[in-house]
Protein backbone atom coordinates (compact mmCIF):
# COMPACT_ATOMS: atom_id res chain seq x y z
CA UNK A 1 0.00 0.00 0.00
CA UNK A 2 1.50 3.19 -0.99
CA UNK A 3 0.02 6.25 1.78
CA UNK A 4 -0.14 10.04 0.15
CA UNK A 5 -0.28 13.47 1.59
CA UNK A 6 -2.35 15.96 -0.57
CA UNK A 7 -2.82 19.52 1.04
CA UNK A 8 -5.74 21.23 -0.14
CA UNK A 9 -7.48 18.30 -1.15
CA UNK A 10 -10.76 19.99 -0.67
CA UNK A 11 -10.17 22.62 -2.81
CA UNK A 12 -11.19 22.92 -6.48
CA UNK A 13 -7.83 20.74 -8.20
CA UNK A 14 -7.08 18.62 -5.06
CA UNK A 15 -10.52 17.30 -5.08
CA UNK A 16 -9.68 16.50 -8.61
CA UNK A 17 -6.31 14.89 -7.50
CA UNK A 18 -8.08 12.95 -4.83
CA UNK A 19 -10.10 11.32 -7.01
CA UNK A 20 -7.74 10.34 -9.74
CA UNK A 21 -5.77 8.64 -6.37
CA UNK A 22 -8.50 6.50 -5.39
CA UNK A 23 -8.78 5.12 -8.72
CA UNK A 24 -6.00 2.96 -7.49
CA UNK A 25 -6.51 -0.56 -5.26
CA UNK A 26 -3.92 0.18 -2.30
CA UNK A 27 -3.66 3.40 -1.29
CA UNK A 28 -4.53 5.89 1.47
CA UNK A 29 -4.73 9.48 1.52
CA UNK A 30 -4.01 12.03 4.15
CA UNK A 31 -5.51 15.22 3.53
CA UNK A 32 -4.68 18.10 4.77
CA UNK A 33 -7.21 20.99 4.18
CA UNK A 34 -8.04 24.56 6.69
CA UNK A 35 -11.12 24.40 4.49
CA UNK A 36 -10.41 28.70 3.67
CA UNK A 37 -11.96 30.17 0.95
CA UNK A 38 -11.23 28.11 -2.09
CA UNK A 39 -12.04 24.95 -0.34
CA UNK A 40 -15.81 23.67 0.02
CA UNK A 41 -17.36 20.91 2.14
CA UNK A 42 -18.68 19.61 -1.66
CA UNK A 43 -14.87 18.31 -1.79
CA UNK A 44 -14.48 16.42 1.37
CA UNK A 45 -14.05 12.56 0.50
CA UNK A 46 -16.20 10.14 2.66
CA UNK A 47 -13.90 7.11 2.37
CA UNK A 48 -12.41 5.48 4.58
CA UNK A 49 -9.01 5.42 2.43
CA UNK A 50 -9.26 9.01 3.35
CA UNK A 51 -8.29 10.99 6.38
CA UNK A 52 -8.96 14.40 6.56
CA UNK A 53 -7.20 16.62 9.12
CA UNK A 54 -8.91 20.13 9.18
CA UNK A 55 -5.79 22.45 9.84
CA UNK A 56 -3.93 25.25 8.21
CA UNK A 57 -0.45 24.09 8.14
CA UNK A 58 0.81 28.07 8.12
CA UNK A 59 -0.33 28.14 11.81
CA UNK A 60 2.38 27.62 14.09
CA UNK A 61 -0.26 26.29 16.71
CA UNK A 62 -1.48 24.24 14.14
CA UNK A 63 1.56 23.27 13.20
CA UNK A 64 3.14 22.26 16.73
CA UNK A 65 -0.06 20.18 17.86
CA UNK A 66 -0.07 18.25 14.57
CA UNK A 67 3.09 17.77 12.93
CA UNK A 68 5.67 17.46 15.68
CA UNK A 69 8.27 15.00 15.44
CA UNK A 70 6.92 14.95 12.34
CA UNK A 71 3.37 14.57 11.52
CA UNK A 72 2.32 12.58 14.84
CA UNK A 73 -0.75 11.70 14.03
CA UNK A 74 0.50 9.97 10.92
CA UNK A 75 0.62 6.37 11.56
CA UNK A 76 1.87 5.42 8.50
CA UNK A 77 5.14 6.14 6.34
CA UNK A 78 4.80 8.93 4.17
CA UNK A 79 5.63 7.96 0.13
CA UNK A 80 4.06 10.88 -1.65
CA UNK A 81 3.51 14.42 -0.97
CA UNK A 82 1.31 16.76 -3.03
CA UNK A 83 1.44 20.09 -1.69
CA UNK A 84 -1.47 22.36 -3.42
CA UNK A 85 -2.74 24.01 -0.66
CA UNK A 86 -1.98 27.70 -1.30
CA UNK A 87 -4.54 31.35 -1.47
CA UNK A 88 -4.78 31.46 -5.09
CA UNK A 89 -7.47 34.37 -5.81
CA UNK A 90 -4.99 37.56 -7.27
CA UNK A 91 -8.13 40.04 -6.74
CA UNK A 92 -7.87 38.89 -2.51
CA UNK A 93 -3.74 38.57 -2.84
CA UNK A 94 -4.21 43.13 -4.06
CA UNK A 95 -6.05 43.27 -0.66
CA UNK A 96 -4.31 41.44 1.34
CA UNK A 97 -1.10 40.52 0.58
CA UNK A 98 0.13 39.34 4.17
CA UNK A 99 -1.97 36.47 4.26
CA UNK A 100 -0.73 35.15 1.18
CA UNK A 101 2.67 35.17 2.26
CA UNK A 102 1.44 33.43 5.43
CA UNK A 103 -0.39 30.57 3.66
CA UNK A 104 1.95 30.64 0.59
CA UNK A 105 5.30 30.63 1.91
CA UNK A 106 5.51 30.11 5.22
CA UNK A 107 3.15 26.75 4.62
CA UNK A 108 5.16 25.55 1.51
CA UNK A 109 8.03 25.64 4.35
CA UNK A 110 6.42 23.79 6.67
CA UNK A 111 5.31 21.03 3.88
CA UNK A 112 9.19 20.47 2.56
CA UNK A 113 10.43 19.88 6.40
CA UNK A 114 7.65 17.11 6.75
CA UNK A 115 8.55 16.31 3.19
CA UNK A 116 12.51 16.17 4.12
CA UNK A 117 12.29 14.62 7.47
CA UNK A 118 9.71 11.89 5.89
CA UNK A 119 12.10 11.15 2.43
CA UNK A 120 9.03 11.39 0.88
CA UNK A 121 8.92 11.84 -3.23
CA UNK A 122 6.90 15.76 -3.09
CA UNK A 123 5.06 17.27 -6.40
CA UNK A 124 4.97 21.66 -5.71
CA UNK A 125 1.98 22.70 -7.70
CA UNK A 126 2.17 26.19 -8.46
CA UNK A 127 1.22 28.68 -11.56
CA UNK A 128 2.07 29.93 -14.88
CA UNK A 129 1.96 33.36 -13.30
CA UNK A 130 4.86 33.38 -12.00
CA UNK A 131 6.89 34.03 -15.26
CA UNK A 132 5.30 36.93 -15.72
CA UNK A 133 2.85 38.14 -19.11
CA UNK A 134 3.49 38.05 -22.45
CA UNK A 135 3.06 40.43 -25.65
CA UNK A 136 -0.15 39.19 -28.01
CA UNK A 137 2.78 37.90 -30.67
CA UNK A 138 5.58 37.01 -28.10
CA UNK A 139 6.79 33.17 -27.89
CA UNK A 140 5.29 31.10 -24.70
CA UNK A 141 6.47 30.57 -21.52
CA UNK A 142 9.52 27.53 -21.62
CA UNK A 143 10.66 25.64 -18.48
CA UNK A 144 13.59 28.11 -19.22
CA UNK A 145 11.89 31.50 -18.68
CA UNK A 146 13.04 33.49 -15.86
CA UNK A 147 10.61 34.37 -12.77
CA UNK A 148 9.05 37.91 -12.97
CA UNK A 149 5.56 37.64 -10.84
CA UNK A 150 3.56 40.78 -11.12
CA UNK A 151 1.25 40.21 -8.43
CA UNK A 152 1.09 39.03 -4.83
CA UNK A 153 -0.69 35.92 -5.76
CA UNK A 154 2.09 34.88 -8.64
CA UNK A 155 5.17 36.48 -6.44
CA UNK A 156 4.36 34.50 -3.18
CA UNK A 157 4.24 31.28 -5.57
CA UNK A 158 7.11 32.26 -7.41
CA UNK A 159 8.64 32.45 -3.59
CA UNK A 160 7.53 28.63 -2.52
CA UNK A 161 8.91 27.70 -5.85
CA UNK A 162 12.21 28.98 -5.05
CA UNK A 163 11.78 27.34 -1.52
CA UNK A 164 11.46 24.02 -3.45
CA UNK A 165 14.22 23.98 -5.49
CA UNK A 166 16.43 25.48 -2.90
CA UNK A 167 15.12 22.53 -0.57
CA UNK A 168 15.86 20.43 -3.55
CA UNK A 169 19.36 21.72 -4.21
CA UNK A 170 20.58 21.78 -0.27
CA UNK A 171 18.42 18.53 1.14
CA UNK A 172 18.44 16.52 -2.19
CA UNK A 173 14.87 15.83 -1.40
CA UNK A 174 12.69 14.13 -4.58
CA UNK A 175 10.52 16.95 -5.63
CA UNK A 176 9.21 18.22 -9.06
CA UNK A 177 7.55 21.79 -9.41
CA UNK A 178 4.25 21.96 -12.29
CA UNK A 179 3.16 24.93 -13.49
CA UNK A 180 0.18 24.95 -14.97
CA UNK A 181 -2.15 27.35 -17.02
CA UNK A 182 -5.75 28.52 -16.31
CA UNK A 183 -8.08 25.74 -14.60
CA UNK A 184 -11.90 25.26 -15.94
CA UNK A 185 -14.17 22.60 -14.25
CA UNK A 186 -17.13 21.34 -12.18
CA UNK A 187 -16.91 22.20 -8.39
CA UNK A 188 -14.51 25.76 -8.43
CA UNK A 189 -15.00 28.52 -6.40
CA UNK A 190 -17.57 31.17 -6.74
CA UNK A 191 -15.01 34.08 -7.47
CA UNK A 192 -13.06 32.55 -10.26
CA UNK A 193 -14.15 33.64 -14.08
CA UNK A 194 -16.18 30.86 -15.50
CA UNK A 195 -18.61 30.37 -12.52
CA UNK A 196 -18.89 34.39 -12.63
CA UNK A 197 -19.85 34.14 -15.76
CA UNK A 198 -22.69 31.54 -15.63
CA UNK A 199 -23.69 33.01 -12.13
CA UNK A 200 -23.98 36.58 -13.91
CA UNK A 201 -26.34 34.97 -16.76
CA UNK A 202 -28.44 32.37 -14.77
CA UNK A 203 -29.13 35.65 -12.29
CA UNK A 204 -29.94 38.20 -14.85
CA UNK A 205 -27.25 40.07 -13.92
CA UNK A 206 -24.72 42.05 -16.07
CA UNK A 207 -21.43 39.99 -16.74
CA UNK A 208 -18.32 41.85 -15.10
CA UNK A 209 -15.37 42.03 -17.26
CA UNK A 210 -12.52 43.92 -16.53
CA UNK A 211 -10.84 46.23 -19.02
CA UNK A 212 -11.88 45.45 -22.55
CA UNK A 213 -11.90 41.43 -22.08
CA UNK A 214 -8.78 41.16 -24.56
CA UNK A 215 -6.49 39.14 -21.83
CA UNK A 216 -5.88 36.07 -22.98
CA UNK A 217 -5.51 32.85 -21.24
CA UNK A 218 -4.70 29.37 -22.10
CA UNK A 219 -7.39 26.66 -20.39
CA UNK A 220 -6.95 22.94 -19.32
CA UNK A 221 -9.73 20.94 -17.61
CA UNK A 222 -9.26 20.43 -13.58
CA UNK A 223 -9.29 16.59 -14.45
CA UNK A 224 -6.52 16.74 -17.29
CA UNK A 225 -4.40 19.26 -14.54
CA UNK A 226 -4.99 16.29 -11.72
CA UNK A 227 -3.68 13.39 -14.16
CA UNK A 228 -0.87 15.78 -15.43
CA UNK A 229 0.04 16.03 -11.67
CA UNK A 230 0.16 12.31 -11.07
CA UNK A 231 1.77 11.26 -14.45
CA UNK A 232 5.03 13.45 -12.74
CA UNK A 233 4.63 12.21 -9.78
CA UNK A 234 4.85 8.61 -10.88
CA UNK A 235 7.53 9.68 -13.72
CA UNK A 236 9.86 7.13 -13.44
CA UNK A 237 13.35 10.08 -14.15
CA UNK A 238 11.75 13.48 -12.96
CA UNK A 239 12.27 16.48 -13.76
CA UNK A 240 12.66 19.38 -11.32
CA UNK A 241 10.00 21.04 -13.43
CA UNK A 242 7.25 20.78 -15.71
CA UNK A 243 4.87 23.21 -17.43
CA UNK A 244 1.19 22.27 -18.16
CA UNK A 245 0.52 23.84 -20.96
CA UNK A 246 -3.17 24.35 -21.97
CA UNK A 247 -4.87 23.16 -25.45
CA UNK A 248 -6.82 26.24 -25.83
CA UNK A 249 -5.48 29.94 -25.69
CA UNK A 250 -8.33 32.52 -26.40
CA UNK A 251 -9.18 36.40 -24.96
CA UNK A 252 -11.46 36.51 -22.34
CA UNK A 253 -14.12 37.72 -24.01
CA UNK A 254 -14.13 35.32 -26.94
CA UNK A 255 -14.57 32.82 -23.58
CA UNK A 256 -17.64 34.40 -22.28
CA UNK A 257 -19.22 34.54 -25.91
CA UNK A 258 -18.68 30.94 -26.03
CA UNK A 259 -20.44 30.43 -22.72
CA UNK A 260 -23.08 32.45 -23.71
CA UNK A 261 -23.47 30.93 -27.20
CA UNK A 262 -23.38 27.55 -25.92
CA UNK A 263 -26.02 28.32 -23.18
CA UNK A 264 -28.41 30.05 -25.44
CA UNK A 265 -28.21 26.40 -27.37
CA UNK A 266 -28.92 24.21 -24.31
CA UNK A 267 -31.03 26.96 -21.77
CA UNK A 268 -33.15 28.88 -24.08
CA UNK A 269 -35.09 30.32 -21.10
CA UNK A 270 -32.03 32.31 -19.92
CA UNK A 271 -31.43 33.98 -23.49
CA UNK A 272 -31.53 37.60 -23.56
CA UNK A 273 -32.74 40.18 -26.03
CA UNK A 274 -29.69 40.99 -28.49
CA UNK A 275 -28.82 44.01 -29.44
CA UNK A 276 -25.54 44.18 -31.40
CA UNK A 277 -22.08 42.68 -29.65
CA UNK A 278 -24.29 41.25 -26.88
CA UNK A 279 -24.08 44.64 -24.61
CA UNK A 280 -26.92 43.21 -22.80
CA UNK A 281 -24.49 40.58 -21.19
CA UNK A 282 -21.63 42.47 -20.57
CA UNK A 283 -20.80 45.18 -18.18
CA UNK A 284 -16.88 46.28 -18.53
CA UNK A 285 -15.42 47.24 -14.94
CA UNK A 286 -12.43 49.13 -14.29
CA UNK A 287 -9.38 46.79 -14.57
CA UNK A 288 -7.39 45.24 -11.81
CA UNK A 289 -4.22 46.80 -11.19
CA UNK A 290 -1.13 44.69 -13.03
CA UNK A 291 -3.42 42.99 -14.84
CA UNK A 292 -1.17 40.75 -16.90
CA UNK A 293 -2.16 40.63 -20.32
CA UNK A 294 -1.41 37.24 -21.66
CA UNK A 295 -0.17 33.80 -20.09
CA UNK A 296 0.94 30.78 -22.68
CA UNK A 297 3.35 27.61 -22.12
CA UNK A 298 4.73 26.06 -24.78
CA UNK A 299 4.36 22.40 -25.58
CA UNK A 300 7.96 22.14 -27.42
CA UNK A 301 9.89 20.09 -24.60
CA UNK A 302 7.99 16.20 -24.64
CA UNK A 303 9.60 15.03 -22.08
CA UNK A 304 8.43 18.14 -19.80
CA UNK A 305 5.03 18.58 -21.78
CA UNK A 306 2.19 16.75 -20.14
CA UNK A 307 -0.94 15.94 -22.98
CA UNK A 308 -4.30 17.16 -21.85
CA UNK A 309 -7.78 16.88 -23.72
CA UNK A 310 -7.92 18.72 -27.01
CA UNK A 311 -10.44 21.44 -26.92
CA UNK A 312 -13.10 23.56 -24.59
CA UNK A 313 -14.84 20.92 -23.19
CA UNK A 314 -17.64 23.20 -20.73
CA UNK A 315 -20.78 21.41 -21.54
CA UNK A 316 -19.95 19.24 -17.91
CA UNK A 317 -18.90 23.06 -16.39
CA UNK A 318 -21.90 25.08 -17.70
CA UNK A 319 -24.32 21.95 -17.02
CA UNK A 320 -23.05 21.79 -12.99
CA UNK A 321 -22.71 25.94 -12.87
CA UNK A 322 -26.07 26.66 -13.94
CA UNK A 323 -27.95 23.36 -11.34
CA UNK A 324 -26.29 24.85 -8.20
CA UNK A 325 -26.78 28.66 -9.43
CA UNK A 326 -30.63 28.22 -10.30
CA UNK A 327 -31.58 26.15 -6.95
Amino acid sequence: MKTYVVTGGCGFIGSYVIKELLKQEDVFIYNIDKMGVGSSEENIVDDPRVENQFIDIANDEHWRMHMTNPLAWISKEIDYVIHLAAESHVDRSIDSPLSFVHSNVVGTAKILEMVRKQEARMVHVSTDEVYGHLGKDDPPFTEESPLAPRSPYSATKAGSDLLVQSYIETFGINASITRCCNNYGPRQHDEKFIPTVVRSIVKGDLIPVYGTGENIREWVHAEDHAKAILEVLFHEDPAHLYNIPGTIELPNIRVINEIIDRMEFHYPEYKRKREGARIEYIEFVKDRKGHDFRYALSTEHSLHAVNCQQGFFLEDTIKYYVEKYKA
